[in-house]
């Protein structure tokens, strides 16, 4: 079975252990969609983020947000 890393980090907040809690996987190119999406109901999370090898120049990465529905096409402050 592949194995990869997550952390659990609380956004919106400076205090540890307030604001919201968001599940992060690194270097998750290896995970399918249905991977990322059954992981993301894995960490029953208002959200988790898959980072991703960039694929427009000059970028840091890709992401790809879940929530345990299925993928956002955005997330962030209105």
């Amino acid at each position: 079975m592949a194995t990869f890393a997550f952390q659990q980090v609380d956004v919106f907040t400076a205090v540890p252990l307030l604001g919201n809690p968001l599940a992060v996987v690194r270097d998750a190119d290896a995970l399918s969609e249905a991977r990322m999406a059954a992981f993301a109901r894995w960490t029953n999370l208002s959200e988790t983020a898959f980072l991703l090898r960039p694929t427009v120049a000059g970028a840091d990465y890709r992401v790809r947000i879940f929530t345990t529905g299925g993928e956002l096409p955005f997330a962030g402050l209105s």
